[in-house]
């Protein structure tokens, strides 16, 4: 072994694998405190890149949510309101089978007819107020319930637009409607029979679109989880085995500073030669 006091080999060992120590030691505490293995593309840059695109599945994915979400209400206020309309044309019915019976005097069919205009006007005032986010369903001219159900946006689901105003397609009794006559009232009985059942067909096909709603709603939330335990799978630390290596390069820090301690003092011992 040659003495130099210009170039410490051992020293420079040393030091090479003390900074290789250090790196890998920094390494474990970033993994620690961020909680990933990748956390970044220098780590790892594949990784992280599919991480991105998994991240970006997932971001879309909450917008599909809050899509759903809102067709969702909109469809719960288009079906209130189908039902609301339901139940009214139940009761203009039996004023308006009472209506025809012909021993009625004329005060009591007024009053009936009254007693069905009030009713009538309700099913307006219900098919104008049915609305929510801007989306009325069940009105003349209404808007079809709409909602994305991919990350890109590029496919929906619809659930179509019904009429259900008076003198519309499904509820043909006009808005001026009333029972002050047999006739007239028979002519209504009639009327809101076949309304009731369009009503009803309209409020089958409400329903089936809100289950279908539900059904993309439930399917979407286990998507986006199962990406995000996808995501954890790929860039997650193991921080149980990340406590162990932190032990164990602290521990070899202390005696790579120790080994560069001893390192430097080797120039010294070339003094003794000149005693």
């Amino acid at each position: 072994m040659s003495y130099s006091v210009n170039t410490n080999a051992g020293a420079f060992v040393a030091l090479q694998n003390l900074h290789k120590t250090n790196k890998m030691l920094g390494e474990v505490q970033t993994r620690i405190n961020t909680g990933l293995k990748v956390s970044s593309a220098k780590d790892d840059a594949a990784t992280f890149a599919i991480a991105q695109n998994l991240r970006a599945d997932v971001s879309g994915l909450s917008a599909v949510k809050g899509s759903l979400a809102r067709a969702s209400s909109s469809l719960d206020v288009a079906i209130a309101a189908a039902e609301a309309v339901s139940d009214l044309l139940i009761q203009m019915k039996e004023k308006a089978v009472a209506a025809k019976d012909s021993g009625l005097d004329t005060a009591s069919r007024a009053a009936l007819s009254q007693d069905f205009a009030q009713l009538r006007d309700q099913i307006s005032s219900i098919i104008e107020n049915a609305e929510f986010n801007g989306v009325n369903a069940v009105k003349s001219g209404g808007r079809s319930i709409s909602a994305i159900t991919d990350p890109s946006g590029d496919k929906n689901l619809a659930i179509s637009a019904q009429d259900l105003s008076l003198g519309g397609s499904n509820v043909s009794l006009s808005a001026t409607q009333v029972i002050d006559s047999q006739g007239a009232a028979s002519v209504a009985v009639d009327q809101i029979a076949a309304a009731i059942d369009s009503v009803n067909s309209v409020l089958s096909q409400f329903g089936a679109g809100a289950k279908r709603i539900a059904i993309q709603k439930s399917f979407v939330a286990k998507l986006s989880d199962t990406i995000e335990v996808g995501i954890g799978n790929l860039v997650d630390a193991d921080l149980a085995k990340e406590a162990a290596n932190l032990q164990a390069l602290q521990v070899k820090q202390q005696l790579g500073l120790q080994a560069l301690s001893i390192a430097n003092q080797s120039p010294s011992s070339i003094l003794s030669l000149f005693r």
